[in-house]
């Protein structure tokens, strides 16, 4: 028997949530398809079960795309400020972490039960184990055939993100449909995730295990500056995870150890106020004690700082202000937090998300070209860009 709604939404996380409250609160007759048993998994264990689901600035700067322009219309029209008074319409207490992150005081949950509430209230029904067999365009919009019925609606939404975290259901699906009615789909690689070291580096910086400290990473085309943390697989901490969404293979990367300090000018300074002090010692003052001789040869860690000469220093200070590393590669999308690539943002409207050629058919959130920072700004794409769609769909 042939089920007939207004709009159906392929994905039950943040986008295909939010583009399906705003389109139910128009009227439309709206059905929520997923093939996982549960609504808003990757929200429930978004940072790290708390849901760092906005920030308190957001600018497309703030994204990477091949289209750098695309997000802006979305993201200008429905706001982190718009989100927030929905979260305090709900009375869902949050905090303000660095950098404007927001989170979630008690946990993810809150923030997904708002959007299964206002679900409810717009008479939004969300079907779960769900797969969908196959789907067909007729003049009156799609026919979406699924393993338990088939279902006729005139707008069809395709909100099932990326490849990330395979273990949470994660599929090519979107790409596969925008694919089926021709639609370009940019190269997609793993984002906001750790590198890993070559054998030799790995090896190198295992006892480093757990160690983090503050420095800057950066390459010809971006730079950041936040908490390194060494892993026993290679390198993480934020500062790794948004130089991950920058980083091409086979590219070096420079770290700067310490990037509130100009080392060279201490060390000069130094030699007047401390000569006799070791040069192991002085840096042990700005460096973890098991770091550093990874990093300086022992010679001239023995010496003391009056022995040194200006080009030792210069040395010193090169391979901790600008130290070159080479991952091997990342570790992929098994704990990638975003997919960078996907649905050409060119082949849809920034405006409604629809796609250009083909009548009724939409994309929001990560299965779209359009990847945020870390810090809420994934998230933030998702309410944009479901908003959006929903007013239209």
């Amino acid at each position: 028997m042939l089920k007939e709604v207004d709009v159906v939404i392929i994905g039950a996380g943040a986008s295909g949530l939010m583009c399906a409250l705003e389109a139910g609160k128009r009227g439309r007759k709206v059905l929520v398809l997923d093939h996982a048993n549960k609504a808003g998994k990757k929200i429930l264990m978004s940072g790290g079960g708390r849901c760092n689901f906005t920030n308190y600035t957001v600018d497309a700067e703030n994204f990477v795309s091949d289209n750098v322009h695309f997000c802006k219309s979305a993201l200008s029209r429905f706001t982190q400020w718009d989100f927030l008074e929905l979260v305090h319409q709900h009375s869902i207490p949050y905090h303000e972490r660095e950098h404007g992150q927001l989170f979630c005081n008690e946990t993810a949950r809150d923030v997904l039960n708002m959007l299964l509430t206002e679900c409810d209230k717009a008479a939004v029904k969300i079907q779960l184990n769900t797969k969908i067999k196959a789907i067909q365009k007729i003049d009156s919009g799609f026919i979406i055939k699924t393993a338990q019925q088939t279902i006729q609606a005139q707008s069809l939404v395709i909100a099932t993100g990326g490849l990330s975290i395979p273990k949470m259901g994660a599929t090519p699906f979107g790409y596969k449909v925008a694919e089926q009615f021709g639609i370009k789909v940019q190269t997609t690689r793993a984002g906001l995730v750790p590198f890993t070291l070559h054998v030799a580096e790995k090896d190198k910086f295992a006892a480093l295990s757990g160690l983090a400290l503050p420095c800057t990473i950066s390459n010809n085309r971006q730079s950041f500056t936040e908490n390194l943390l060494f892993t026993h697989r290679g390198i993480s901490g934020p500062v790794v995870l948004q130089m991950s969404s920058y980083w091409r293979e086979g590219e070096a990367l420079t770290i700067d150890l310490l990037p509130n300090t100009d080392l060279q000018a201490e060390l000069l300074q130094a030699q007047q106020i401390t000569p006799k002090i070791k040069v192991k010692t002085y840096l042990a003052q700005h460096l973890a004690k098991r770091l550093i001789p990874l990093l300086i040869s022992e010679a001239l860690l023995s010496l003391s700082i009056a022995d040194l000469s200006h080009k030792q220093i210069d040395l010193i200070a090169e391979q901790l202000h600008r130290w070159q590393l080479k991952p091997n590669g990342t570790e992929g999308y098994r704990t990638a937090e975003v997919t960078l690539g996907g649905v050409d943002c060119h082949a849809i409207s920034s405006k409604t998300l629809e796609a250009n050629q083909v009548t009724g058919l939409y994309f929001v959130g990560e299965v779209i070209d359009v990847s945020g920072w870390l810090g809420g700004y994934n998230f933030q794409w998702a309410w944009s860009s479901g908003w959006c769609a929903g007013q239209v769909v």
